[in-house]
């Protein structure tokens, strides 16, 4: 009998081992090696890329960028769905009219977001140089993209307008689980609408701050479609991510040595902050 179990086991876990096991410990490999993506007899150079990545600033500003991108898109992104959640939450005509539109970005697949996004930031012609021209201001100077101190929170408020859909979709999810008996008996106590979400709703949605928090921080950890398609990891390097930079120094650059070293590094901080973060929230939903 226990035989026969393993034996049901056994193909998933081939497949684990082969697709996922097995091209992290190549990864690894490559990481301390020449490999150039073409040669079959690796020449061992110890921690020469993982010098190198940091030498030439390339891990230190991937890094950066890729920590200020996730910081800003999981705060802000979450602060503004948990508000949307709310208001759809409540009881306003054409509310499912206004969740669909609210969920539409979602839809669109991250290229087709990302050209969308480029021509609303287009200098003069733009949606959004024409918008502000309505109000008065003047925006000829006005380029979002192509200025190094702007570029990276241009891409930063694409990303959370096209995923902020389904972070509110799980809020609203988990405000329509608070028992309505609750918020009945804190009115009766005299409790007033900011009372009543600050020690009602906001404590029973633990659950849903944690898996949207999480999903934030690993996508943007893993950012890599809008320094691609808009601005090229450019102005010089200012929206240069640790996943762009790994593509770049991989498939433009033949440098797969470097490119697997700056892998394992991404790799490991995605692990470390995963782990924390999931500890710390795990700790807060016991506590509520």
């Amino acid at each position: 009998m226990k035989k026969s179990m393993y034996l049901f086991v056994l193909p998933a876990l081939i497949v684990y081992l082969t697709f996922w096991i097995f091209p992290i410990l190549r990864l690894f490999q490559y990481s301390f090696s020449d490999y150039n993506g073409v040669q079959q007899n690796l020449n061992f150079v110890g921690l020469d890329n993982y010098v190198k990545i940091f030498q030439e600033g390339v891990a230190g500003s991937s890094i950066s960028n890729t920590l200020i991108f996730t910081m800003i898109s999981t705060v802000l992104g979450n602060l503004i769905a948990l508000g949307l959640a709310f208001v759809l939450d409540s009881k306003i005509k054409g509310l499912g009219f206004y969740r669909t539109v609210a969920y539409i970005p979602t839809l669109f697949s991250a290229i087709v977001v990302g050209y969308i996004w480029s021509y609303v930031y287009m200098p003069e012609s733009g949606l959004l140089p024409t918008v502000l021209s309505w109000f008065g201001i003047h925006s000829e100077n006005l380029n979002i993209l192509g200025n190094y101190k702007t570029a990276l929170y241009g891409i930063t408020a694409v990303d959370i307008w096209k995923t902020i859909g389904t972070s509110t979709i799980i809020f609203l999810a988990g405000l329509q689980t608070v028992p309505q008996e609750l918020l009945e008996a804190g009115k009766i106590d005299g409790a007033n609408g900011w009372q009543l979400t600050r020690f009602v709703r906001l404590p029973l949605l633990a659950t849903s701050i944690t898996i949207n928090v999480t999903l934030s921080i690993i996508n943007g950890l893993k950012a890599f479609d809008y320094s691609f398609i808009m601005t090229n990891g450019g102005p010089g390097r200012s929206t240069s991510t640790l996943v762009y930079d790994i593509f770049r120094m991989a498939f433009t650059e033949g440098q797969y040595g470097k490119a697997a070293s700056l892998a394992v590094v991404s790799f490991a901080i995605i692990i470390a902050v995963t782990v924390f973060l999931v500890t710390k929230l795990n700790k807060r939903e016991v506590n509520v």
